[in-house]
């Protein structure tokens, strides 16, 4: 009887134990990315959140955006968190005031996989990134790209131009003397080879 109690005593201790040390690990994690269990719609992982956040996002005016970016932003400071990091990921798509593209890359990057196990989540988080990835292309890079494929685009024609253009009289008898002096060479060349045999 006496060796009952103890062996539940220490199988109770062992669970305790187990149970802190979870508890432990987990609490680091959600101090690094914390989980979506508050009722903060901001830091909660989840498709249909983040889809309806840009939708509301999209039907607000400007200034309205910008001052909700700069508070998510503000709010990212102080807690790498997971939810808001995504939700700076939408509505970048929608405000340049949600942050540089290369470092909300960078911190969707950072969210630990299974954050991210949702196969929807998973996919919107792909198409997103792909989208920032799009749109890091600033307007002067734009426009200097556009402008040297038309610097080209003379260069080539004018290139096609001199080769389909006629030659002219000056040109046509200018390649008879090469050609005659190339004959004459060849001429030479087999009277001095015969004459050698």
């Amino acid at each position: 009887m006496f060796l009952n109690t103890l062996r539940r005593i220490a199988l109770t201790l062992t669970l305790a134990l187990i149970t802190g040390c979870t508890q432990t690990h987990s609490s680091y994690w959600q101090n690094r990315f914390p989980t979506h269990f508050n009722n903060d719609p901001y830091t909660q992982i989840d498709v249909d959140e983040l889809l309806s956040f840009g939708a509301n996002m999209a039907n607000v005016p400007a200034a309205s955006r910008a001052e909700l970016c700069k508070s998510l932003l503000m709010r990212q400071k102080s807690s790498q968190d997971a939810g808001i990091q995504l939700h700076l990921m939408v509505g970048r798509l929608l405000s340049d005031s949600c942050g540089s593209i290369p470092s909300i890359l960078e911190g969707i990057r950072a969210i630990p996989a299974d954050y991210l196990s949702d196969t929807r989540l998973q996919r919107l988080v792909s198409i997103n990134t792909e989208a920032l990835k799009r749109m890091d292309y600033s307007p002067g890079k734009r426009s200097s790209i556009q402008r040297n494929s038309k610097k080209a685009k003379p260069l080539i024609k004018s290139k096609d131009a001199n080769e389909t253009k006629p030659m002219n009289q000056d040109e046509n008898r200018l390649l008879r003397e090469k050609l005659e002096a190339i004959r004459s060479m060849e001429k030479q060349l087999d009277e001095s080879g015969d004459g050698s045999q």
